[in-house]
């Protein structure tokens, strides 16, 4: 509306010295200079004057926005976005002009406010990081910025110029400093007394024609100790779970051939010791034992195996041996435990001692879902399916387990247990995958578990 104006105001201007040209060009034209001077002096001087006063007053009026205009761009260039102008006094044009520069002065402002309390906010959070963060210029060693936590990895009370420590450290400046780190990488600097890790990255960019570059630190010796320390005890747990597990029906069928040989001890002829119980007894203690030593070395190194000790074996004699270690065990609980086989010459290609661990581990499970339930039961049972594989299978009527964390039960050191390790299932899955073979679970809350071994 404001520029609609002007342009009207503009055209009146020279719509009126246009018509004054004319009519000076036509007085020049018909009066008469020899013979009637003083008329022709009175008739164009008027029109000369009031043409000067039309050219001044058209000039002031196209200067006046200009001169409006350069004042604010001055402003503008010095970034004094703070200066108001007055939108009471002058024409109208000149006020609405006055009131777009302040608009567009305090949108500025705002930005720059906004822009500022970024910066703050930003700032802070990267003072409170653990990570050290140092920007610079590369030409002239000026530090952009930087915060605390570098200070302290570098053992600097301040940073100014990266020449600062050229001069005091050549060795970490050398490091840190010359040195591209792109891609990430670990190191070991001196911080004062000892010896620190660290994690760094650093990259170049551009601003307003000048290379700086970014160093990012990263103090790991803490978490690496903390990480370390936290492995070993976990390690431990598992390693302790594990040996207990084994040792448990161990340590059970011992009881029970102790009982028989000191009752036959006392009393021969009512007692009458049977040697084959007592040798297949000492043999699955014997085989259990060794089992566990070899898991205990297989543990240990689990990640470097590329060799299983394969060999073919009977699921039948896997079940026997299994029924042998675990069954004392079971019925001292009161937990019915049968197996069954759809066919007794069913083979696998199988380590013996670490199958026997899988198998171990699942039945102990089942054992503690059910401990709980009125009449508990877990069934063995192994048949071929329709591909030639062959599943060993685990059931329970116990407790289940919810759709919730069913998920997260292969994850290492997970556990729903007060006491458990989390590592269970995870060995059996790892050893499993050895085998080139696969665990699958099937559950459900309240009615018991399926767990699948496939050969």
């Amino acid at each position: 509306m404001a520029y609609s104006r002007y342009k009207i105001a503009l055209f009146i201007r020279i719509t009126i010295l246009f018509l004054l040209l004319t009519v000076l060009a036509f007085a020049l034209c018909n009066l008469n200079f020899k013979t009637n001077l003083p008329l022709v002096v009175i008739t164009l001087v008027p029109i000369i004057v009031i043409l000067f006063l039309s050219v001044r007053n058209l000039f002031r009026f196209t200067i006046r926005r200009f001169l409006e205009m350069d004042d604010f761009f001055e402003s503008a260039k010095y970034r004094d976005f703070s200066r108001w102008f007055s939108e009471d006094y002058g024409t109208e044009d000149i006020r609405r002009l006055h009131k777009g520069f302040n608009e567009i002065n305090k949108t500025i402002k705002a930005i720059n406010n906004e822009k500022e309390i970024q910066h703050l906010y930003l700032k802070k959070i990267l003072e409170l990081v653990d990570t050290g963060i140092v920007a610079y210029n590369v030409e002239t060693g000026k530090v952009l910025w930087i915060n605390e936590s570098i200070k302290i990895i570098l053992n600097v009370p301040s940073l100014k110029n990266i020449s600062f420590i050229e001069k005091r450290k050549p060795a970490l400046y050398t490091t840190i400093f010359e040195t591209d780190y792109a891609k990430g990488s670990t190191i070991s600097i001196d911080a004062g007394n000892s010896k620190i890790k660290i994690l760094i990255s650093s990259s170049l960019f551009l601003i307003e024609g000048e290379v700086f570059k970014l160093i990012v630190l990263q103090n790991i010796d803490t978490t690496l100790s903390q990480t370390e320390s936290d492995a070993c005890k976990k390690l431990l747990s598992v390693m302790t779970h594990e040996i207990m597990n084994s040792i448990a029906p161990i340590s059970s069928l011992a009881d029970t051939l102790q009982s028989k040989v000191q009752s036959a001890i006392k009393d021969p002829v009512q007692y009458q010791l049977e040697m084959n119980d007592l040798d297949i007894g000492i043999e699955s203690i014997k085989n259990r034992s060794e089992g566990l030593l070899k898991f205990a070395k297989t543990y240990r190194s689990l990640s470097k195996i590329t060799k299983l000790k394969l060999e073919e074996v009977l699921v039948s004699s896997f079940f026997e041996n299994i029924c042998i270690l675990m069954k004392p065990s079971l019925e001292s609980k009161s937990i019915e435990f049968d197996f069954e086989l759809s066919k007794s010459d069913l083979k696998i290609q199988a380590d013996v001692h670490l199958i026997e661990q899988v198998l171990i581990n699942l039945i102990l499970n089942s054992v503690d879902a059910c401990k709980n339930q009125e009449h508990p039961k877990i069934i063995m049972s192994a048949k071929k399916n329709i591909d030639s594989s062959i599943t060993i299978k685990v059931v329970d009527n116990g407790m289940g387990i919810s759709e919730e964390i069913i998920e997260d039960i292969f994850v290492p050191f997970f556990s729903t247990k007060k006491n458990g390790s989390g590592i269970g299932l995870s060995l059996c899955q790892q050893i499993m995958l050895l085998h080139k073979g696969k665990i699958q679970i099937n559950s459900i809350a309240g009615e018991g578990t399926v767990i699948n071994l496939i050969f």
